[in-house]
């Protein structure tokens, strides 16, 4: 029998192309475990019905390709369920006869791991990973809640395929992913929307659109690095910039007054509650019969 030492991707997309390209270079840490549990060197193995996609991660990183679910799988040590949310269960079905001592790892959004084992037979060696866009120039951050079912050395290599493309956060309560999806997984979206309005501030304050987003972008990068490198409380970082009476104080006292602090809290629970909301959606009994009547509309 081969030994287990494939990485294993079902779902060909942005996100799946952003950990492989991450896992190349100078032999990831993910690569480095495998090899230290497996005593040979990892493969990657990518699955997707697209053969346009296939063909490109081919060329780009030298994969091997599939457009089948199949017994090659039992030879992976991770297999990365890289698919869309409502596309989980059905390659679910068809990943559980391969399943046998396999990591299985989710970035599908909204499905929890209780609901992943349930469509895999009860099979629970499941850690479910919520990443965020950045991960595709390596300045991810990913939100990772294991079963019980997954060991430590499991864990382990998890938690190094998620560092090829960023930093990582464990959960001790799946419940908690609601969360890491409100602040990290939607919050470029609320990163881009404030530099939106910085430009667009600079532009009505006479800058041309170029400079404006020059301005925009480096201030917020520059203040980002700032308070990741200092080991000070962002409060006191804000303070030191704000001279009572002065420019900055000024601009700070019209957000207070129109509550952009508790405008932003209210959003981002708001994005909690939705994805607590889909969680419920994709994996209840509902969610089981509606992709039952996708899949008997399409037979």
């Amino acid at each position: 029998m081969q030994p287990h030492n494939q990485i294993a991707f079902i779902g060909g997309g942005n996100m799946a192309s952003a950990i492989i390209a991450g896992l190349l270079p100078q032999r990831s840490a993910a690569n480095k475990a495998i090899e230290s549990a497996t005593s040979s060197s990892p493969s990657i193995l990518v699955i997707d019905k697209n053969q346009e996609s296939l063909s490109l991660l081919s060329v780009k990183y030298g994969v091997v390709s599939s457009q089948k679910i199949d017994a090659a799988l039992e030879r992976a040590a991770v297999i990365v369920l890289a698919v869309k949310p409502q596309q989980l269960r059905e390659v679910a079905t068809q990943l559980q006869p391969y399943c046998k001592e396999q990591v299985i790892v989710s970035i599908a959004a909204g499905i929890r791991a209780p609901d992943i084992s349930r469509w895999l037979g009860g099979y629970d060696k499941i850690v479910r990973c919520m990443p965020n866009t950045p991960a595709m120039i390596g300045r991810g951050v990913s939100g990772l809640f294991a079963l019980p079912g997954v060991s430590k050395a499991q864990r382990t290599m998890a938690q190094d395929l998620m560092r090829a493309v960023g930093d990582t956060v464990w959960l001790d309560d799946e419940a908690q992913m609601d969360a890491v999806t409100a602040v990290s997984g939607s919050g470029p979206a609320y990163v881009f929307y404030f530099i939106e309005a910085l430009q667009q501030a600079g532009m009505e304050l006479g800058l041309s659109e170029a400079q404006a987003k020059t301005l925009a972008l480096a201030t917020f990068t520059g203040a980002s690095q700032l308070a990741a490198q200092s080991a000070e409380p962002i409060q006191i970082l804000r303070e030191r910039v704000t001279s009572k009476g002065g420019t900055t104080f000024a601009a700070l006292t019209s957000m207070n007054d129109s509550a952009i602090s508790t405008a932003i809290i209210r959003a981002v629970k708001a994005a909690a509650q939705r994805g607590k909301e889909l969680g419920d959606e994709f994996g209840s009994e509902f969610g089981d019969k509606f992709s039952d009547q996708k899949e008997n509309q399409r037979a």
